[in-house]
Order: structure tokens, then sequence, then C-alpha cells
């Protein structure tokens, strides 16, 4: 998150000196390295959560449209993974927290399509109990967009924060008509696209933030505590 600095709109692969609140620090191409994949890894996992979206809503009756679920979740699993540990998040515990969201989540899912007859889909739309498990995946993305929503204040991130929990717990306790889940899943994938688009033009900096916070907490982490005598 960007805290007191002062953002650089010109792209440059020099190294350049910002002012934090805990002293100066760097931004250098291997900061920047990192946050073209982790808007990488988001962007994929965007496309994949539309076609999926996409292709049930329109020909979810479709034998092959279901079976392909699979596929496009494992490649936005996979790519929302590639984000969590290329995210610059700088309390350690948070990102961890997420991390494991969604290492859970991804165990979840492989357990269902392991023991499940059924396509992935289908047994996520038939058994919604399975939300317990893979729940904690979009947990971990939701993660992602409370952080944007507080550090930018992205309109699209402040819609989606509230809107997948509501999705999810209302499959989970079925309290949302079969309607309005299609129309929530339909909302939230157009928001998720057009957060990953607004991302891939935003200055990197702003998605390093104040480096000087994390070499701060850094240094009160590996600081030996003294226990009273």
């Amino acid at each position: 998150m960007a805290l007191g600095m002062t953002t650089n709109t010109e792209p440059t692969l020099e190294p350049v000196i910002y002012e934090g609140q805990f002293g100066t620090f760097t931004v250098d191409a291997s900061d920047r390295k990192e946050v073209i994949q982790y808007r990488a890894g988001l962007a994929i996992a965007a496309g994949s959560f539309a076609l999926g979206t996409a292709g049930i809503l329109w020909r979810g009756d479709v034998d092959w449209v279901v079976q392909s679920i699979s596929g496009l979740y494992t490649l936005f699993w996979l790519a929302l993974g590639y984000s969590l540990f290329k995210i610059h998040i700088y309390l350690r515990p948070l990102h961890r927290l997420l991390q494991a969201f969604w290492l859970i989540g991804g165990v979840a899912s492989l357990a269902i399509a392991h023991f499940s007859p059924e396509p992935f889909a289908q047994t996520v739309f038939d058994y919604p109990a399975t939300i317990w498990g893979i729940g904690f995946t979009f947990a971990a993305l939701n993660g992602i967009y409370f952080k944007e929503a507080f550090c930018f204040n992205r309109i699209e991130t402040k819609v989606m924060t509230p809107l997948v929990p509501l999705l999810l717990l209302g499959h989970l306790f079925q309290f949302l008509p079969i309607q309005w889940e299609a129309g929530l899943l339909a909302l939230w994938a157009a928001n998720f696209l057009l957060f990953a688009l607004r991302k891939s033009v935003q200055p990197c900096p702003d998605d390093i933030g104040d480096k000087s916070v994390f070499a701060y907490l850094e240094q009160q982490r590996q600081q030996p505590t003294t226990s009273p005598s």
C-alpha cells in the first residue's frame, strides 16, 4: 500500500529514492518486476474466472462446458497463488494468512475433485457444503480485494469485498435464489476483469508502497525481547 510516498508516474528502469514514514527507501527493477508478476497473476486469474462464469451462465447445461470449469478453476487457483506470493503486504502475519487460506482452499478443491464422480463445478453447485472448503480460496482473493480497496479506494474492489462473501454464504446456506446467484456471479466476474485491467495501467510504485515500513517492522521483529528481571 502506498504510505507516505510520492507516486512516480514516469516509467523508468533506474532505481528511484523515496521518502517514507521511517526513512528513505529505493524502488528498483526487481521491485517493479514483482509488481508486474503480481498483476500478471491477477490478470490470468480474472480471465479464467470470467471465462468460466461466461460458460456456466451461457451454456451451463452442456457437458463439455461444465467439464472445462475444472481446468479454468485450476488455472485461476494457480494464478491467484502466484499473485499472493508476489504481492507487497508488509504485515507478515496477514500475508502468511492469505497464503494459508489459498493453500487450504486448493487442498479442499483437490479433494472434492478427486472424490466426487461428477465434474467439479457440478459438485459445488449440487453440494453447497463444499463452500466450507473451497471458500478459503476466495477468502484469500477477497483479502486482495480488501487491500486494494483500502489502499487505492477502487470502486470495483469496494463492490467485490462484500459481494464475494454474500454470494458464497448465499449458496452455502441456500438463502439466495438461483437467478440472484447468477446475477451476482456475473457482477463479480465483470468487476474482477475491470480490476485487473485497471491494475495493468497503474504506476508500479503504488503497489510497492512504503518499503521503509517493511524495514522498520523487520527490525522490530529481529530485536531480541528482554524479560523483566
